[in-house]
């Protein structure tokens, strides 16, 4: 790249000139989009980083000192960071999710409890559809959030926020230690 089309480029994020950005894009966004997915190794993920990364460049555009840093060099950096924190991010989260299927934690031999002998059902009328319907999936069909939001065709978050609050409003049916039993026995 010419050092006239940079100081040019340089010269338009200063005055935060949106010209820049499409500037930059054209003249190193297929490098950049090269460096994101080297590190994510996904091309959507690289899009997004790509993307943010641009945000990131466009806010800190005031930062770029070019006594320290190529423009290119400063690009790099942003970007690289950015995929490093994309993937950071994405490991956090997984680790973060409990993985239901394996876990013994709550194995508490409850095969014995027969919801349908403890008038759940009949409770379960008393809240909102939207609840009911998760709750359902989720306690009587055996099925996983995942599972649930796939059959049900709804967000995965938003099975969980509908459990959270079923759960809220039949523990004002029933009380908390029987909401509690009602989330081991989801858990199981």
């Amino acid at each position: 790249m010419s050092t006239l089309i940079e100081k040019h480029i340089v010269s338009l994020l200063a005055e935060k000139d949106e010209k820049a950005i499409s500037l930059l894009y054209d003249h190193y966004g297929d490098t950049l989009y090269g460096v994101a997915f080297k590190v994510v190794r996904n091309s959507d993920l690289a899009q997004d980083v790509l993307q943010e990364s641009f945000i990131k460049i466009w806010k800190k555009a005031d930062s770029y000192d070019a006594s320290k840093a190529k423009l290119f060099t400063w690009l790099f950096r942003i970007i690289r960071n950015t995929a490093i924190d994309k993937l950071r991010s994405i490991n956090n989260k997984s680790d973060k999710e409990v993985q239901i299927d394996v876990s013994d934690v709550y194995n508490l031999g409850v095969s014995a409890i027969r919801p349908e002998l403890m008038d759940v059902q009949e409770n379960l009328e008393k809240i909102e559809p939207k609840y009911q319907i998760v709750l359902e999936a989720l306690f009587f069909q055996g099925m996983t959030q995942q599972e649930a939001s796939e059959e049900l065709d709804i967000p995965l978050g938003t099975v969980k926020s509908r459990l959270k609050i079923g759960l809220r409003e039949l523990g004002k049916i029933y009380g908390t230690s029987m909401t509690l039993l009602l989330l081991i026995l989801l858990l199981l």
